[in-house]
């Protein structure tokens, strides 16, 4: 470690082993202070961290690495205290780089002390968390983001049921009645017309269920999917086989309700466009996360020739924006004649297992 002044004589090889170790160091920030706050050594690792070279702050009080609002408080000094009181002292918060920029930090500072139990200085390690910070805040926006999405689509399926499909029900039930006093051109016309009716009511339904899938009934995703896929896609005349190979347990409501509103996106692009007989889902762990594909058998398309553009397309777009959310990724492979095959991947988050 770099110091502002030699010690005589050769440290022994083991010595001078571990200070080359703390030196070279270049993940945790390490250096020392004299008993007054005073940096007195500095690693490599304290360089990157922090932006300041061993001549440039060697001399200079550690306070500096503190926010000016913490620095009037006295907090430097206090943890000085509160280290020479209990040997240590941790904590996370705001710490300043050279160039006055701030950083989340872990930082742990030891007394040291010598044969006879007296301090002698201080030693301090500290870790840049500010990649863990900023994830974890990510993650944060995208459960907001979801659960905001499912709240407002059960809300519009709440209404599409409770008020449009109930009035329609009504308009439906007084055609008949009315039908009934009626001749039979008339009762004709009616009944046309309640036919129609009765379709617009079967599509409302039919958007209810999208808007409202069993998904948000359970956190089993595989569960989910086999029961859109049994009640929804094979009525749309299509086959499908669904593989996995996952812990249904391992993922929060927020990801099991992504990745189902992605496969249901995809389910249907191939009902509206692939000309399809069947499509297969399959669900793995990989990575530190799911992968998901989800392949047809239809007419494809020249992913090559589309380019960019394939991207211009709403549902493909979509998908994809989901899965970025996630902090994910989303292709798309295809080929004229060969089917689609969209795959997808997203990542388990820290708080796996800690649903709710």
């Amino acid at each position: 470690m770099a110091t502002s002044s030699g010690r005589p004589g050769a440290a022994p090889p083991d010595q001078a082993l571990f200070e080359l170790f703390i030196h070279n160091v270049v993940d945790y920030a390490i250096f020392t202070t004299d008993v007054r706050g005073f940096v007195v050594s500095w690693n490599a690792g304290a360089e990157r961290i922090k932006g300041y070279r061993a001549d440039e702050i060697i001399g200079q009080h550690f306070s500096v690495f503190y926010p000016p609002e913490e620095t009037a408080d006295g907090k430097p000094e206090a943890e000085l205290a509160a280290a020479a009181a209990e040997g240590r002292f941790e904590e996370e918060g705001w710490r300043l780089r050279k160039d006055g920029s701030r950083f989340w930090a872990n930082s742990v500072l030891t007394a040291v002390r010598d044969e006879r139990g007296e301090i002698v200085g201080f030693g301090k390690v500290v870790r840049d968390l500010t990649p863990r910070r900023d994830r974890l805040g990510r993650q944060q926006v995208f459960t907001h983001l979801v659960r905001a999405q499912e709240t407002e689509r059960r809300r519009i399926a709440w209404d599409v049921h409770d008020d449009s499909i109930q009035s329609m029900i009504a308009v439906s039930m007084h055609l008949q009645m009315l039908a009934a006093r009626q001749p039979e051109e008339v009762r004709a016309a009616l009944a046309e017309l309640d036919e129609s009716i009765q379709g617009t009511i079967r599509r409302l339904r039919a958007l209810v269920a999208q808007l409202r899938p069993p998904v948000h009934d359970t956190d089993d995703l595989v569960s989910a999917l086999r029961g859109y896929l049994d009640d929804v896609v094979t009525g749309w005349g299509l086959e499908y086989g669904l593989r996995q190979d996952i812990d249904v347990t391992a993922f929060t409501p927020e990801v099991v309700v992504n990745v189902f509103r992605i496969v249901q996106e995809a389910m249907v692009n191939v009902r509206k466009h692939a000309s399809a007989t069947r499509v297969e889902v399959t669900l793995t762990e990989r990575d530190g996360g799911l992968l998901v594909r989800v392949s047809d058998n239809g007419v494809g398309m020249d992913v090559a020739a589309a380019g960019a553009g394939r991207w211009e397309h709403v549902g493909l777009s979509a998908m994809r924006e989901r899965a970025e959310a996630a902090q994910g990724w989303l292709t798309v492979d295809s080929a004229p004649g060969a089917g689609v095959t969209i795959e997808f991947w997203m990542p388990e988050y820290p708080d796996r297992g800690e649903k709710g």
